[in-house]
């Protein structure tokens, strides 16, 4: 089985990471990883998501002949997911969208802790636009730039465990959903600063990927 998690920004680093924590979930696949060259280099707020779509779906034909059995778009915003869904060979899948998906099927309460408030209202329209909305108790922002907190460091976890904190005092959230594809090699850490349930959009897409994959078939 042959994955293609595409990054619909331009930071290869990005990419990278991303392709890291996916062959760590489904070790079993192939996965590949393809940067959106001449795209933003973060993707925060509707114009950089915009600006992103035409280099997705550029990679479509090179995808096909690569044999992906999957596309997964690893930007939380679900970049593209629509466009990318009705011109694409094989199934695609959003990282956020398969993150509200785990949260839903398990009947867990949760908050999305994300990046800048200008990603908010993007995120709380794919909630609701995907039906995933009944158990969701909130969209909260740390005002952590995407590359700063692809970057990690204590601060930068404190900050988002503190989010967290808030998730589950204020929201009474079950589950963290981490809201950005930088976090999701802080799982780990994260997970051992809360009592909520962590959710990681990347991790959980490899898997549901492989699933749609085999259905597919």
């Amino acid at each position: 089985m042959k994955l293609l998690y595409l990054n619909p920004n331009s930071s290869v680093h990005m990419t990278d990471g991303i392709v890291a924590v996916a062959r760590q979930a489904l070790p079993e696949a192939e996965i590949l990883g393809w940067t959106n060259h001449g795209a933003p280099p973060a993707i925060q707020g509707p114009e950089d998501g915009a600006a992103a779509i035409p280099g997705l779906l550029a990679q479509l034909p090179a995808a096909r002949e690569a044999g992906a059995d999957a596309i997964v778009i690893a930007c939380f915003d679900d970049v593209g997911l629509d466009q990318m869904r009705v011109a694409s060979h094989c199934p695609v899948l959003g990282i956020g969208q398969s993150a509200f998906a785990t949260a839903t099927l398990l009947g867990l309460r949760y908050s999305v802790i994300t990046t800048l408030a200008v990603s908010v209202p993007v995120i709380e329209g794919n909630i609701r636009a995907s039906g995933y909305d009944t158990l969701c108790r909130g969209v909260r922002p740390s005002g952590l730039p995407v590359l700063t907190v692809e970057a990690g460091g204590e601060e930068v976890c404190q900050r988002l465990a503190d989010e967290m904190r808030q998730a589950r005092d204020h929201d009474q959230a079950q589950a963290a959903i981490l809201g950005c594809a930088g976090m999701a090699g802080l799982k780990a850490e994260l997970a051992r600063r809360t009592t909520l349930q962590v959710i990681d959009g990347v991790e959980a897409s490899a898997r549901l990927a492989a699933a749609l994959a085999q259905m597919a078939v």
